[in-house]
């Protein structure tokens, strides 16, 4: 029996969007961008600028700060989340070195429960004292943590990060064992407690905000862990001309989604964060925090980061023995 035209259209209408039509009307409601760490630290001195800058590009942005395991909390509720386009993460070296070499019990597959979007900066580390002490080289830095064993403490952003991780390749290197390692729930309250004098040392992503905190003498950066001194902050010397060439870490940051998320979604997203990274004034804006915007970036390129990434930290992570559960 002939299908009518009335019933043909109504049947039509019911059948799911295309990829096209999907791509079309995508995004239809406020995107939530989920920041593994409280405020005050690298991912959030990238994520908010993004999310405001996306606006304009792809639509509202609700940023909402999940901290706590060294970014693992923030990063599972994305990786179980509606792969719908919906829920995104920041995340990138952190979220996956953590999560793939220092787990015995993962919370998520960084691999596998997470589809790279688009690279959005890579960031240098550093390593700062309060001004009260007084280091000013890492050589003396060594030389004072030798001389007084046990009164030296360093905060990081978490277990697991990269931070932490650096800290401890730091004493390894140094024969520093007796430093003690502070675990805090991000970077900001790390460095709150670094320029309040509640600890004497610590290693930070590096920000504006640090840079900042650096020049007003509130906080003492000794060295950053860039291959090359940054053209924002030319005063601060690496840790290699310091003698110390195996401190040259930098961690990538960009944008996650939940595996599954329409690939049409995806390519949205990475386009307008494209368009973005296009504007020189955008990319100043990182630039100026010590950063390297990530320009051109796309999934397969992301993807490609990140699992360097693994490979980079596994011999160290072995080496260094360290496990966080």
């Amino acid at each position: 029996m002939p299908i009518s035209r009335r019933r043909f259209v109504a049947a039509t209408a019911a059948l799911p969007f295309t990829a096209h039509v999907y791509a079309q009307t995508y995004p239809v409601r406020p995107i939530r961008l989920v920041i593994p760490f409280p405020p005050g630290g690298a991912f959030d001195a990238v994520g908010r600028p993004w999310a405001e800058k996306m606006k304009g590009l792809l639509g509202t942005l609700v940023v909402e700060n999940i901290g706590g395991g060294g970014s693992s909390i923030g990063a599972s509720v994305v990786a179980r989340a509606k792969p719908d386009g919906y829920s995104i993460l920041l995340g990138g070296t952190q979220t996956h070195v953590n999560e793939a070499l220092l787990k015995t019990k993962q919370l998520y597959d960084p691999l596998k429960d997470l589809d790279p979007v688009a690279g959005l900066v890579a960031y240098p580390l550093c390593i700062a004292v309060h001004p009260s002490l007084p280091m000013r080289t890492l050589k003396e830095l060594v030389a004072y943590a030798k001389a007084n064993p046990g009164k030296l403490s360093y905060g990081h952003a978490g277990l697991g990060s990269i931070q932490h991780l650096t800290g401890e390749l730091f004493k390894s290197l140094t024969s520093t064992a007796g430093i003690v390692q502070v675990p805090y729930r991000g970077t900001g309250p790390a460095i709150t407690d670094l320029i309040g004098g509640q600890i004497p040392m610590a290693v930070l992503g590096l920000t504006g905000q640090v840079i900042e905190l650096h020049r007003a003498n509130r906080m003492r950066v000794i060295a950053v862990t860039s291959p090359n001194r940054l053209s924002a902050a030319k005063e601060l010397p690496t840790a290699a001309e310091m003698g110390f060439p195996q401190v040259n870490v930098r961690g990538s940051i960009g944008v996650l989604a939940p595996a599954g998320t329409p690939k049409e979604a995806i390519e949205r997203i990475a386009q307008a964060t494209r368009t973005a990274l296009g504007e020189r004034s955008f990319q100043q804006l990182f630039i100026d925090a010590g950063m390297e915007p990530t320009v051109d970036s796309g999934p397969e390129q992301f993807r490609k980061s990140l699992a360097a990434d693994i490979a980079l930290w596994s011999p160290v992570v072995k080496a260094l023995g360290v496990k966080i559960d």
